[in-house]
């Protein structure tokens, strides 16, 4: 079997190995592929029976032209990639990989909010750049520092990663809300779950953890940013177009909301006239919250289990 991987660099930039799946197969690695080069995207793959994908994406374009493709390996949980509905038709099995870095993006969630309320990298270059020792003081602090304990947090979306975000902010002192479709007994030992009126109403902090569906995105828009707390926390790892970027940026200009921390945006790579790279005490990472490296070998185990057990006759872990 023939195996092409169109952009392997993000899941393996070299602390990791592809091995496992160099044992099934004739294995070619591309570190990127253009996006837009649909003629070159269908090149890499040739006569490939599998292919993985990150963010490259497979259109029906491609798949009608690559006819000896079988199985499509998404590197991600996302697959929007993928013309599921394409692939079905020409019967080519799509897979995700639907749970690996829990633990990571809820730890991710919880250092940004760290972040925000030590400022520690903004504290620790300036003792670097000589501040402290020339401080009259035998301290400083440049912005305010918070402490969490009391203080709520509402948590919109409770899964998995929902919960592990939860699960830090107790240990933290902080009482938990959280709202989601679909309430269960672990998220109930966890937390109270409320309709989003009243976590907009009583959070200190709002984490977003849920899905981009119809009725998430731009849940964080003017209007409900009324109804929040002067001086919120917002933190989103999750998905960019939750967040009417414009709405938030304003927000943040005013002080209604005190601070964001974004792992995700709207247009990634962020574009350059995104309101949110001017805006007063956003901070934003590139989308890294599932890339530390026990995660991404999570990642690679599950993928390269759902190519296994194709080849053996029983899929795992199919979207189409």
């Amino acid at each position: 079997m023939n195996i092409v991987i169109l952009d392997g660099y993000t899941e393996n930039p070299g602390d990791l190995n592809w091995k496992e799946l160099e044992e099934l197969g004739d294995l070619t690695v591309y570190d990127r592929t253009p996006c837009d080069d649909e003629e070159e995207i269908c090149r890499r793959i040739g006569s490939a029976a599998a292919v993985y994908t990150n963010k490259t994406p497979i259109s029906e374009n491609v798949l009608k032209a690559c006819t000896c493709l079988k199985f499509i390996g998404v590197l991600a949980t996302g697959y929007n990639v993928v013309d599921v509905d394409a692939a079905k038709k020409q019967g080519v099995t799509v897979t995700n990989v639907p749970t690996y870095g829990s633990n990571a993006v809820g730890q991710f969630a919880m250092a940004l909010l760290l972040e925000i309320c030590h400022h520690i990298g903004h504290h620790s270059q300036a003792v670097h750049e000589g501040r402290w020792e020339t401080n009259p003081d035998w301290c400083f602090w440049d912005y305010p520092l918070i402490e969490l304990a009391d203080k709520t947090i509402g948590i919109i979306g409770f899964g998995r990663i929902g919960q592990a975000t939860g699960r830090m902010a107790k240990a933290f002192g902080m009482r938990v809300l959280a709202n989601d479709n679909y309430p269960n007994d672990g998220g109930r030992a966890l937390a109270e779950y409320v309709d989003r009126e009243t976590l907009f109403r009583e959070s200190d902090v709002i984490a977003l953890h849920c899905p981009l569906f119809p009725d998430t995105k731009d849940i964080i828009n003017k209007e409900n940013i009324e109804k929040m707390k002067d001086g919120v926390i917002i933190i989103n790892n999750s998905r960019g177009p939750l967040i009417a970027e414009e709405d938030l940026a304003v927000a943040l200009n005013s002080g209604k909301v005190y601070a964001a921390g974004l792992d995700v945006v709207s247009t990634e790579p962020i574009e350059g006239d995104n309101p949110l790279l001017s805006a007063k005490n956003c901070f934003i990472t590139p989308h890294i919250s599932w890339a530390p490296k026990e995660s991404r070998k999570r990642l690679m185990d599950v993928a390269v289990g759902n190519l296994r057990n194709f080849i053996h006759g029983s899929p795992s872990n199919v979207v189409n």
